[in-house]
């Protein structure tokens, strides 16, 4: 009994020893497991980095007992954030892990996707290994994997384009008056009752005004005199052509007792013996029981003198046609054709500052279109919602100048004020802006997405929204054939280098055009360029320091880090 107790210790003692050496043979020989990242510098897209972490065991070294946890940790300035680990295994482990064969050794990968934070751009990714046999551990040591964070798609523009509504202001509005003078069935003569006509008063009134009044310009008087298309085509030949003499005459007496002076070239004539147009408009707008069989006869038969037997045989409509139709055809019209001239920019400019209650609400939405500053833009719109507080257009327009103050406050309510008079396209856009402003990507998209009929700056719009979800193909899509800082961009981060670069190249240049360049010639491999184009970066932005700091962290410049020429331009 003792010899098997003291070969029951003995066979304890020989596994402690087993499982320790096993541990430390896998410490030692630890330098022969490789690992793969992907990528192998972490990048930033959508607001999340992405990786895999493939490991890979040689044969003979994964003890068959062993467990073994690897932890990736990424570690940055002021912080570190540890990411789902990955445990593996020996075969004769009973746990639910994934194996790794001891004879053949084996693989396994982890992947992981975490938030980006500022913080992490400058950072390190690691594995902490540490193994287990039943209740003996040991750290296998600390693994650098990679370094992170590529955060190329953050140099993405906020810069959404707002939308103004346009005026309707014309400086030349063309306008007309109309008046008639109604005859007796076969006369020629204008009637004193029909010169004591309103129209016939307005019509005098009207040619007083123009002649008086410097700002309407006078184009043109034309008398057409009618003759209705009952009776003798001979008949009505002359007695159209009488009817537009005799109301040639009164025209002229009115103008010479107001002393008006009408250049012959402004006045002109027509005489229509039988007028069919006329007949079928009257017939068109009235209630007669027979109304459309005579229209049918009308575009049934072109002969007049057919059309005229066929209604007359329709005995009971003719004699309402005779009565309510035909007396209307009997006539002479006037038609007075002039330009209202309204104020030049320079008058609207002028009575903004001397006289600004004098300007109704289309002249107000076009004179802000005349100022340079953004203050003058938004009294002149303010003004223009407080006369016309209904008008949509006056509150958006006034959101715009908020917006491009910076005033994203003011901007919303002004935005929202337009909106609860209307759903419009133009305005969804401007809201969505707001949005994108305040950093909730998903309400701008739903809010552009909801604009579309807005035009090329949706788009544009959408193409940012695009950049910041990591979509670059359909930001590249969306951005379409405009050349901008933003579609140079996503270019890039779509694959296109070369694409990328003809476009930021052909841009206005400005400090953060320059950068990109620079970022876009590192990533060809092109140093000198790089640094050419980060050195005028510099010397081209409104915070040089604050983009040395940038550059000294992104990683595009890896490459350039350790270089004097780099050095020299970021410190």
């Amino acid at each position: 009994m003792r010899n098997i107790k003291n070969f029951a210790i003995f066979i304890l003692a020989a596994a402690v020893l087993s499982s320790c050496g096993g541990l430390n043979k896998m410490v030692k020989d630890s330098n022969l497991v490789s690992y793969q990242v992907t990528p192998e510098v972490l990048e930033m897209h959508g607001g999340e980095v992405d990786m895999t972490v493939k490991v890979n065991y040689p044969v003979k070294y994964f003890n068959k007992k062993a467990v073994v946890t690897l932890t990736p940790v990424l570690r940055y300035e002021g912080g570190e954030t540890t990411l789902d680990p990955l445990v593996l295994q020996g075969e004769d482990v009973t746990e639910n892990n994934k194996p790794i064969s001891f004879d053949n050794g084996g693989s396994a990968s982890v992947s992981n996707t975490f938030t980006y934070e500022d913080a992490m751009m400058m950072s390190e990714l690691y594995f902490n290994v540490n193994a287990a046999i039943k209740d003996k551990t040991a750290d296998l040591g600390e693994v650098k994997l990679a370094d992170g964070i590529i955060t190329t798609p953050l140099l993405v523009k906020n810069d959404a384009k707002v939308i103004l509504f346009d005026n309707k202001f014309k400086q030349i509005v063309p306008e007309s008056y109309q008046a008639d003078i109604k005859y007796v069935i076969n006369r020629a003569d204008v009637r004193r009752s029909e010169m004591k006509k309103d129209e016939i008063t307005g019509l005098n009134e009207t040619l007083q005004k123009a002649n008086e009044n410097e700002r309407i310009d006078l184009k043109g008087i034309e008398i057409s005199a009618y003759a209705s298309p009952d009776g003798e085509l001979d008949l009505n030949t002359k007695l159209a052509d009488k009817r537009q003499k005799t109301a040639t005459k009164y025209l002229s007496g009115q103008l010479k007792k107001s002393d008006i002076e009408v250049a012959d070239e402004l006045m002109s004539f027509l005489a229509t013996p039988e007028d069919w147009d006329g007949f079928k408009k009257a017939m068109e707008e009235s209630d007669i029981q027979d109304k459309e069989m005579i229209l049918r006869v009308l575009s049934m038969h072109s002969d007049p003198v057919v059309r005229e037997q066929e209604i007359k045989n329709l005995t009971a409509a003719f004699e309402v046609i005779a009565e309510e139709i035909l007396p209307q055809l009997r006539r002479s019209k006037f038609t007075v054709t002039m330009d209202k001239i309204g104020w030049s920019d320079e008058e609207l400019k002028e009575l903004w500052t001397s006289n600004p209650d004098t300007l109704v609400l289309e002249e107000l939405l076009y004179t802000a279109t005349l100022v340079e500053d953004n203050e003058t833009k938004l009294a002149v719109y303010t003004k223009a919602a407080e006369l016309a507080p209904k008008c949509l257009r006056a509150h958006n327009n006034k959101g715009v100048v908020l917006y491009n103050q910076g005033k994203l406050e003011e901007a919303a309510a002004a935005f929202d004020a337009a909106k609860a008079l209307k759903d419009h396209d133009i305005i969804n856009n401007n809201i969505g802006a707001i949005a994108l402003k305040n950093g909730d990507v998903a309400a701008a998209k739903e809010a552009f997405t909801a604009s579309l009929g807005a035009g090329s700056k949706v788009n544009y719009n959408l193409g940012i929204v695009s950049i910041k979800e990591g979509e670059y193909e359909t930001a590249v899509n969306y951005f379409g054939s405009d050349p901008s800082f933003n579609a140079a961009l996503a270019m890039y981060l779509k694959g296109d280098s070369e694409g990328a670069w003809r476009t930021a190249a052909n841009l206005e240049k400005s400090g953060m055009g320059y950068y990109l360049l620079a970022v876009i010639a590192a990533g060809q491999d092109k140093p000198d360029a790089a640094l050419e184009n980060l050195k005028l970066a510099v010397d081209n932005c409104e915070k040089p320091e604050k983009l040395k700091e940038h550059a000294k962290k992104n990683l595009e410049f890896a490459k350039l880090f350790e270089t004097a020429e780099f050095k020299a331009i970021v410190e």
